[in-house]
């Protein structure tokens, strides 16, 4: 992070530190327009932060100084910006709804091929939604299983939930992730054998848990069915590993490649999404994509100051640097958008949950913010407290649209009323004066007093559409990236999920062994013990 830029930002912190939200907004009538913008279906007001145009000038000179404009060209280009990996980041070229876009890695064109998966996806998604793909009993595919973890899994998950209007609902879908049984288990007593497709996604084909979960799957259908053949009719691969899906009994026509400028929290517009666009229908899927090509051509091409993931980035790194706020809330005002804040966290703190910069030295400031959140209106009889009257200083998106699917009386005027109420709440507050000018007893005033100044942005769409999911995906996915460029780290690689991966290999071995090596430490050593005791080895 540029030193120099960020002593403007903190010396207008310290300057205005005892300035609020309020007394911004009675100095300036048309503050709610000044600091509000619209992109990609879209429509942000930022205006309730602790900001004013001075700020803003120092943040975007701040992102300007960390060369902003031209890492998000080596992005789009194809640069191999994920460093410690050699790979380029191209997600963006997945949605990239240009028909003559030429984007090179290593001197190849890669948007043939993107093309190429999209139809093939496309061909075969037509089939189970037609009833043309028959199971082994020659049934046609009512259930569909998603077997993947982490990015092949967090996406789909929030995907298939967002977008359930447009879903094909004489079909039902699931998620396995975890290598707990139960969640495998579970899922295959709602399900019928001869009815079921399985989608396995892992580029390696060789990741712990979703091979653990697909091996118990497959095993399972063969008995139901009595048939190793039945496999092929039953189970695609989202992978690069030809061999590894053949040796599994999968026919390497209905395996789905991407690519390893793919990273798994970004993949959602890969072959990763193949069980959402069996759910949606190719063209829905298709309507997704122009989403995300909207948000990206803004990011892209808009100023920073009428940039929506710049702006959003900008305010996060003023609160997290500036006023040490440790984490921020997502918080979407839609039941369908319940596990958004779930697939932001790993795209964030996978991302920037790093304590060296790209030269391997040591930060020394802070990144990665803790992301977590709740659909309103659930969380105001949570966790809202803790934000409203709460030691801790914790920024809030929050996200809502103004027509919902499922208009029934007047619950949607009641749940918008909450959103909009809430953020009104958190800017202003409530003083000692206004609590005692409505009759609140003495000696309750200091409970009932609240101190505002709380900062939040809001985000509002008409309606949730593929379209406008796939713009907001991809705002958060371009607000994640500008903010590991201005803290100088690579949000691309997570080295820091391997080494638990490594040593469990070693922990399964003193688990299962006849004899085990108790190599570990005291701790681990007496764990391994009880365990093996508890299930009699």
């Amino acid at each position: 992070m540029d030193a120099k830029a960020w002593e403007k930002v903190d010396d207008l912190i310290d300057k205005n530190q005892n300035k609020t939200i309020k007394e911004y907004f009675a100095e300036d009538p048309d503050r709610a327009a000044k600091f509000s913008l619209e992109a990609a279906g879209w429509f942000l007001d930022y205006s309730k932060n602790r900001i004013d145009r001075e700020m803003m000038k120092a943040l975007i000179k701040l992102a300007e100084k960390s060369d902003l404009k031209a890492e998000i060209e080596k992005m789009f280009t194809g640069k191999k910006i994920n460093a410690t990996e050699g790979r380029a980041v191209l997600h963006t070229a997945l949605r990239n709804m240009d028909s003559k876009a030429k984007i090179k890695v290593d001197g190849k064109d890669v948007m043939p091929g993107v093309r190429k998966v999209l139809a093939a996806m496309g061909d075969f998604s037509d089939t189970i939604r037609n009833g043309k793909w028959k199971g082994f009993t020659g049934k046609r595919i009512k259930y569909v299983v998603n077997i993947g973890i982490g990015g092949s899994d967090l996406g789909p998950v929030m995907a298939n939930l967002a977008l359930t209007p447009y879903t094909k609902r004489n079909m039902k879908f699931f998620f396995v992730s975890n290598v707990d049984s139960t969640h495998l288990a579970e899922t295959l007593r709602e399900v019928k054998a001869d009815q079921t497709l399985f989608i396995v996604a892992s580029k390696t084909f060789t990741t712990q848990e979703t091979m653990s979960n697909a091996e118990a799957a497959k095993a399972w259908l063969v008995e139901k069915l009595g048939s190793k053949k039945a496999v092929a009719k039953h189970f695609v691969a989202v992978s690069t590993a030809a061999k590894e899906v053949a040796d599994f009994g999968i026919d390497v026509k209905n395996m789905f490649g991407f690519w390893d400028w793919v990273g798994g929290r970004y993949s959602l517009p890969s072959a990763i999404g193949l069980s959402l666009m069996i759910a949606i229908g190719r063209n829905n899927y298709k309507k997704l994509l122009k989403g995300y090509y909207k948000m990206d051509r803004h990011f892209r091409t808009a100023r920073f100051e009428r940039n929506m993931p710049v702006i959003l980035a900008l305010l996060g790194i003023l609160y997290h640097n500036g006023y040490g706020a440790e984490s921020y809330c997502v918080l979407p005002y839609d039941q369908y958008l319940s596990r958004f804040p779930a697939y932001l966290q790993q795209m964030d703190m996978e991302s920037n949950g790093k304590c060296v910069d790209k030269n391997g030295e040591a930060v020394t400031y802070t990144t990665g913010p803790i992301e977590w959140g709740e659909p309103g209106t659930n969380g105001q009889h949570s966790f809202y407290q803790l934000i409203h009257q709460g030691t801790h200083l914790i920024p809030c998106d929050f996200i809502g649209c103004s027509k919902t699917h499922n208009p029934v009386g007047d619950l949607h005027d009641k749940l918008m009323a909450n959103l909009f109420a809430q953020t009104e709440a958190l800017a202003f507050g409530k003083t000692a004066e206004e609590c005692a000018k409505e009759g609140v007893e003495k000696k309750l005033i200091p409970f009932k007093t609240f101190e505002g100044n709380k900062p939040t942005n809001t985000l509002l769409t008409d309606q949730l559409t593929p379209e406008t999911l796939g713009a907001l995906v991809a705002l958060y996915e371009h607000k994640v990236f500008v903010q590991g460029v201005i803290w100088n780290v690579y949000s691309y690689d997570q080295w820091g999920v391997q080494l638990g991966k490594v040593l469990a290999k070693g922990v399964l071995s003193d688990l299962t062994a006849k004899k085990p090596s108790m190599k570990h430490d005291a701790s681990t050593n007496q764990l391994i013990a009880r365990y093996r005791k508890a299930v009699g080895r």
